[in-house]
């Protein structure tokens, strides 16, 4: 069965007329003779929209009902049931109330589309997920209901509803889109001119990137290798120099003066692997092209010229940025140069400019020499074998064996300057060629001690001998550098390797970090230096190794990382090539240095967090706890003060042992508060001690009725280690909570037991339970779950009972009762079996 297509009318905010829209197609549709019904369409008592429903034929909703409440969803088996040719599915992102067969709308329409129904639907900008953050950074409102951008990127056709700010607030002011009760505080919040024309360049844009995929879609299709100047691209040549950030910021002028410019900056690296570029400087411009919002890429060719063109008609570039050349004058004997190629290829359909720098003429340097790269000693021997062996074996081929015959001699000849590539490289390897063909002409070649050649075949054979002589020298020296090269790029990688690894996972410190780049580089020491301005002192955010530079001048290698930071080495001084690794090195360090500063920012907040929960905790005992005891106290003073009413002895008696009762109370909950707050700011540490539950527990349910509580509570349980007024407060919280929400005639219970080295209390309620993505919210402070009615507390409960436990070294969580409600699980650690008896701090102690 073929999939249906699926059409999307798409629009920036509400109002903008998607669903108009929408049912005016469907009519078109059925005009045509297409079998179309409306699944789901919601008008929102918007006349015009609900008069375009009629002569349609709609699918009767399903009715659900969640928490009290009836609604309407559309029915997916009926639509299926129904087979229509096309199916009209308003509000894509909906959020099905749950019960439905799918969480999401958009999860019905797949279904739709799987049996081969055409669907028609629509959704908002503000709808799409990836938009989520943007679209709450303009409209201070988070959309909870979205569709995945994928979803939408997948349908077959794609229509922008578009609409005005201006006359989209008109509809709005006319009534036309909300109830006029609704309109002032839609105009003056959401339907903001400034809201609705950022979300309009959304649509606009989102549109217009899909409007550019289809494009390339059917270029490469249909092989269309021309041009299209649809929008304008521009792409930059970078070769690594410093002229590469003119060009990028000359580039972006240039797209600027069109709507919908693009940038996009090409470096071309030969397959070889070898380049002349920084890599820091293309770094830099890497960073540059990005942050002007353009994209960096990197493609490899040997033909600079055909690459760059191949790159630009890839991308449907219109025009290509390059520098004037750096070459001097001279250079140009070899070529035309990369610019002026690329001119002179680039046809009719792509332009081409050439900036001019402050680098043209300048030159592009001159080449590392090859010898670096075998090492001192071995061009040494490679220049010993090159001159003197082909003498040292003239000698010996005069003296010891002078009948081997020409073509031996040449072999042998060939054979050192062999060795000479191998050890020294190209060049020594030339001079044996060189040296072995004059030596061969005088030595070995008729007649004798000249340099005259009187046979032609001995002319040819000494010329193939320097041919060839010349030809492997250049291919052993070619693979030298190419084993020399590998081994670096292999220990280059092994060490990039240790900084993704560990430093980008948090497992290195700075220090550590600083003595790698000690050891890997041979230093004596290494100093990360910062300062905050221009003209501070520096200032060592870090150091390894004797005596550090205190200054960059001081160091004998000296990396710059921003403008206020630089790593600093003393030792020696690096060649060029190590600087590269160096500079990621560099660049990780303050990577490091910044993970560390937040960390420590991080944990400070963290204790500040902490802080602010205790004090909430606080907050919420004095509000929550202290209002019961000075109730009856103020209700037993006001009665025993009443002149209207004579009491008995005993009357008397009860209502003093009522005050008494509630000022013992109270006087109890202010000292527990006292020893809170002092533990804050850090004047006290909790009393732990070894304590019995049987001790703590009973006295917690001073605060609920007698008969609401069931105990069960073990005389085998070992003894806890907590602080006995903490954990009382704790349980009390949790019990009362419980007792709040239980149902009428139902006791909470309250059990605990033994388990590993901790002792678990569990109160039990039968109430109407929490969802498990609510579980954790609950501790929050000021939150009260369901429908609880207002004057039962402030929400502050089971914040300040999780505050308590964990003050005490225990946790406190929630769990389901089984067969319906809530049980609170409180764990603390148990007393060890042989305890000395601390020594309290002096302030626990006053």
């Amino acid at each position: 069965m073929a999939r249906g297509k699926l059409r999307i009318y798409l629009g920036a905010a509400p109002g903008v007329g998607k669903t108009y829209a929408m049912l005016s197609e469907a009519h078109r549709r059925i005009e045509r003779g297409t079998d179309c019904v409306v699944a789901f369409v919601e008008h929102h008592h918007r006349p015009r929209t609900e008069v375009m429903l009629h002569g349609l034929e709609r699918i009767p909703r399903r009715q659900l009902e969640y928490r009290g409440t009836a609604f309407e969803e559309m029915d997916v088996d009926a639509v299926l049931a129904r087979r229509p040719r096309v199916a009209l599915v308003d509000e894509l992102a909906h959020t099905n109330v749950p019960g439905s067969r799918n969480a999401k709308r958009w999860q019905d329409v797949e279904e739709l589309l799987a049996a081969g129904i055409d669907v028609v639907s629509t959704v908002n900008i503000q709808h799409l997920e990836s938009l989520g953050d943007v679209v709450e950074s303009i409209t201070g409102v988070r959309q909870r209901e979205t569709v995945p951008d994928e979803v939408v990127r997948r349908a077959d056709q794609i229509e922008l509803v578009d609409m005005s700010p201006q006359a989209l607030r008109r509809r709005m002011a006319h009534g036309n889109i909300y109830q006029p009760d609704k309109v002032d505080a839609a105009l003056s919040n959401y339907f903001r001119p400034g809201n609705l024309t950022a979300l309009r360049e959304l649509a606009l844009l989102w549109v217009a990137d899909r409007v550019d995929a289809y494009l390339n879609e059917y270029r490469t299709e249909h092989r269309v290798s021309t041009i299209w100047g649809s929008r304008e691209r521009i792409v930059v040549g970078l070769t690594g120099g410093p002229e590469g950030r003119t060009l990028i910021r000359r580039a972006v002028r240039l797209a600027e003066k069109g709507a919908g410019g693009e940038v996009l900056a090409v470096y071309i690296s030969r397959s070889d692997g070898l380049s002349a570029a920084s890599p820091r400087e293309l770094a830099v411009q890497r960073t540059l092209v990005e942050d002007l919002g353009g994209t960096f890429h990197q493609v490899i060719g040997d033909d600079i010229p055909a690459a760059l063109l191949d790159f630009a008609r890839g991308v449907n570039a219109t025009q290509i940025v390059l520098g004037v050349s750096r070459r001097r004058t001279w250079q140009y004997v070899f070529g035309p140069g990369v610019g002026a190629t690329v001119a002179r290829d680039s046809g009719p359909d792509l332009d081409v400019h050439l900036i001019t720098h402050d680098e043209v003429g300048k030159g592009r340097g001159l080449p590392v020499a090859r010898g670096a790269r075998l090492g001192r000693s071995r061009v040494v021997g490679g220049w010993l074998v090159g001159v003197l062996g082909p003498v040292l074996l003239t000698w010996l081929l005069n003296s010891a064996s002078p009948d081997v015959g020409l073509a031996n001699d040449m072999l042998l000849f060939l054979t050192l300057t062999v060795t000479a590539a191998l050890l020294g490289g190209l060049f020594p390897a030339l001079a044996s060629a060189v040296a072995g063909s004059l030596l061969l002409n005088w030595y070995f070649t008729p007649p004798l001690h000249t340099l005259t050649i009187a046979d032609p075949q001995n002319i040819v054979a000494i010329a193939i001998f320097v041919g060839v002589a010349v030809s492997v020298a250049s291919v052993v020296d070619l693979a030298a550098r190419r084993t020399h090269q590998a081994a670096r790029l292999r220990a280059e990688s092994e060490i990039l390797s240790f900084l993704a690894g560990n430093v980008l996972r948090g497992e290195t410190s700075l220090e550590e970090l600083l003595e790698r780049v000690r050891e890997t580089f041979g230093m004596e020491s290494v100093a990360l230096l910062e300062r905050t301005g221009e003209t501070a002192p520096w200032t060592r955010a870090g150091s390894v190794g004797p005596e550090p530079a205190e200054v960059p001048e001081a160091a004998d290698v000296d990396v710059p990382v921003g403008d206020h930071m630089a790593l600093s080495l003393r030792g020696r001084v690096l060649p060029a090539t190590d600087r590269r690794v160096l500079a990621a090195f560099a660049a990780q360090a303050a990577v490091v240095l910044d993970r560390e500063r937040l960390q420590r920012e991080a944990d400070r907040a963290k204790d500040l967090a902490e802080g602010n929960r205790i004090r909430t905790a606080l907050l919420a005992a004095v509000s929550h706890d202290l209002r019961t005891p000075l109730a009856g106290i103020k209700a037993s003073v006001s009665s025993l003060r009443s002149d209207d009413v004579e009491w008995s002895e005993q009357d008397r008696a009860e209502l003093l042992a009522a005050i008494e009762d509630g000022a013992d109370r109270l006087d109890h909950l202010v000292g527990n508060l006292l020893d809170m707050s002092r533990l804050q700011t850090g004047t006290v540490t909790p009393i732990v001690r070894e304590t019995d539950l049987d001790e703590v527990v009973p006295m917690a349910l001073g605060g609920v009725p007698e008969d609401s509580v069931g105990l069960d509570i073990p005389e085998t349980l070992p003894m806890v280690a907590v602080d006995r007024g903490l954990l009382e407060r704790a349980v009390a919280n949790v019990v009362e909570n419980a007792v709040k929400y239980s149902p009428p005639g139902e006791k909470v219970l309250v059990s605990a037991s033994a388990l590993a080295d901790r002792v678990e209390v569990r109160v039990v309620d039968r109430g109407p339970g929490v969802p498990d993505e609510a579980k954790d919210r609950i501790f929050e402070p000021f939150q009260r779950y369901g429908d609880s009615p207002r004057g039962v507390g402030v929400g502050l409960g089971l914040a300040v009972a999780r505050g308590f436990t964990e003050a005490v070294g225990g946790t406190l969580h929630a769990e389901d009762t089984p067969g319906g409600g809530l049980t609170m699980v409180l764990a603390v650690p148990t007393a060890p079996r042989r305890r000395q008896q601390p020594e309290l701090p002096a302030a626990a102690t006053s």
